[in-house]
Parts: structure tokens; sequence; C-alpha cells
């Protein structure tokens, strides 16, 4: 099987992270499998990509000037699929989605695109955008969300579109396996995961477990990550006098380790496309706080059976719940965050991710996925 699959770029977020997954088991499999970064910028590649993976960078194909960039992108982008000849194209997020059905309207390839975020919470589309991904995602052979809430929202920001799977993330390449006891110390660490942006919101984070710190003295709280609000929220800590309590290093290059060194973990987030740092922080067997965003979270944690979930903007739920963890009993914390290991190392396993994939390029109209979701939701830990 030959596969083209087009991406952004391969730094150091979820959706490359994800990308890398599926190019590396699928290159295993004996797939050939070409992936290409179409960030204008080229970029570099923060990822680790099994030697069967051919990766290529757009930028090294499109020429011209400045003006004639955005066609000249689609130009090199089918010269490179009829080069390829690939017998499945996959596209992930949707400025690249929407590049990649122009390109190669007409081809006959079956593209199928993937939206990384939740559809009705793109806010950051240009309405250009917005229009092209209305008109341009009813061609592709399968639009593939992550959360079955994602595809509702879907439906409505693109009502043209008759074939959707809804496939959530797989546990990433090379995930430890579930720590069997919390870490032994004096101090203990309540973590957190992501870029410092609005949509994190880890300055109200900050606010909260100022709140809660006196009431639990032997905790500390570390948020690793990196982004516009770092240094404002690194000065805040300093204003709160809490610096020897709340840590924010930066960005981790071992978020594995980093997070099974903790003994809970948080996600404080507005919206999530999927949130692959709490399906990570469950699957190390952390117990988990978070808010109840689309999407994910519910889904995920099943409606709150293997974590807490806080509703959204209910700062006094959120410090309950973190209060909750924190003050119990380390014995009552291991038991609940195996339970969450192994709820979800069943479902989000990189096999059963797969499988979805393969059946993404059917033509059978209507939702795949949505089905397998509905079962796990109703099983019990």
């Amino acid at each position: 099987m030959k596969r083209l699959f087009l991406v952004s770029s391969m730094h150091g977020g979820g959706a490359e992270r994800v990308a890398a997954t599926l190019a590396n088991a699928w290159a295993r499999r004996g797939d050939e499998v070409t992936l290409v970064c179409c960030y204008s910028g080229r970029g570099r590649c923060d990822q680790t990509l099994d030697p069967g993976v051919r990766l290529l960078w757009l930028a090294d194909r499109v020429r011209g000037p400045a003006w004639l960039r955005p066609l000249a992108k689609l130009a090199a982008l089918r010269r490179l699929a009829r080069e390829c000849r690939p017998d499945q194209v996959l596209s992930f997020l949707t400025n690249v989605n929407v590049s990649a059905l122009l390109a190669l309207r007409g081809t006959g390839l079956p593209v199928v695109v993937g939206e990384r975020t939740d559809p009705a919470h793109s806010v950051n589309l240009e309405s250009s955008l917005r229009w092209l991904r209305r008109w341009t995602y009813p061609w592709a052979r399968r639009v593939a969300v992550q959360t079955r809430r994602s595809a509702s929202h879907l439906l409505q920001v693109a009502p043209g579109v008759r074939r959707v799977a809804v496939i959530p993330n797989p546990l990433p390449d090379g995930l430890p396996g579930c720590r069997t006891h919390e870490p032994v110390g004096p101090r203990h660490t309540l973590a957190a995961l992501g870029r410092f942006n609005h949509v994190k919101q880890f300055d109200r984070l900050i606010e909260c477990f100022a709140t809660l710190a006196p009431q639990c003295p032997d905790w500390d709280l570390c948020i690793w990550g990196d982004g516009a609000q770092l240094e404002a929220c690194r000065t805040r800590v300093r204003a709160l006098g809490l610096e020897s309590r709340i840590r924010l290093p930066g960005f981790s290059r071992t978020p594995w380790e980093d997070l099974a060194a903790a003994h809970a973990f948080v996600l404080n987030s507005r919206v999530e496309g999927f949130p692959n740092a709490l399906l990570e922080a469950m699957a190390l067997g952390l117990p988990c706080v978070a808010t109840d965003c689309p999407s994910g979270p519910s889904e995920l944690t099943l409606g709150g059976r293997l974590a807490e979930l806080v509703p959204l903007d209910d700062e006094p739920a959120l410090a309950r719940a973190l209060c909750r963890v924190m003050c119990a009993d380390p014995d009552e914390r291991e038991v609940r965050g195996r339970a969450a290991s192994e709820s979800v190392r069943a479902r989000y396993g990189l096999d059963a991710v797969l499988r979805a994939w393969d059946d993404a390029w059917t033509e059978t109209d209507g939702m795949l996925g949505a089905e397998r979701e509905d079962d796990a939701s109703r099983t019990r830990p």
C-alpha cells in the first residue's frame, strides 16, 4: 500500500505526534509511506520517524514570486502526488486539508482529511478558510474527526459532507506501561502539560492552585510547556510568592517520564481537539482532573467515571475536585489510576485505531466509528 500523508509540520505538538505514530505504524507494517510537511516556512522535524518513512518538505518544491506562492504550492502538491502515485492520501489540519482537496481535485486519488480540532471551536480560522472548508470537504472520500461531539459540529460547518469517521488519537509509540505505584517522597506533584495560551487556561489553573496551596502543603504544581503566555504566568507566580510551589520549567522533551514522576494530572482547557496529554496521563496511571470541555474529556473519562470531570468555567468545582484528589489516600489514587489506564489502553490502542483508519477509505456513506465509541462509553471500568 502506498500512502501519501500530508501534515503542516513535524514540530512538537500533539497532531504531529499522532502523525508520527500513524506513519511509523504503517511503515512497520510494510506500507510505503511518504510524509510531507506543507508548512510554507519548511521548519524542522522534532518527531522520531521509522527509517521506512520518507519525509519531504513541500517548500523545497515551491518556486516563483511570493504573490504566486499559494497557486505554486497547489501545483507542487499535485506534481508530488503524480510522482508518488499513492493508493491513499491522508491529510491533517484544516488548511492542509483544503489545499489537498483543491490540488488533487480531478486526479481520482482517494483523499481522507482529518480535522484535529472541534470544528465548532476553530476560532483561529479566517473566514475564507471557513468558506473553503465548507466548499471542499464534500469532495473528500471521508472526513475524520476525533470525537462524536466533533462529528455533529462538523456537519454544521460543512453540511454537504456525507461520509464521516470518528477516529480517536492512538496511544503513541513507546509510551511506557502503567506505573505500578505512585512516586514516594515528601513532596507531591500535580502536573499539567501543553502550550501556554488562552485555550489551555494555565493562568487560571495557577490562581486555583494558589487558593489550595495552604490546604495541601505537601503538593506542588508543575506545568510543562511553552507559548505566548509563559512569561506572564511566571511573573504571576512570582507576584503570588509561590516560586517554590509552582514550577514552570518550559517545554519538556521527556513528557512521559515527567508525567510518570507526578502524583496527579489536571487538564483545565477551554476547548480541545482531542486531549492527548490527558490520554497519556490516564494511560500512565495518574489520577486525573479535567474540565468537561469540547471535545474529548467526557469520552475519555466515560462521563467522569474514570476521572474527576468538572463543568467548564466552574472554578469552585475545579478546586473541589483537585482537593479531593490531592487529599485522597495514596492507595485510592493508585486504584483509580490503574482503572483509567486499563480502560484507555483497551479503547485507544494503536491496533484498534489503525483498523479505524483502514476503514476510512471505504465508500460507505454515513458515519463510521460512532457505534464503536458508544459501546466503549457504556463499558464499566
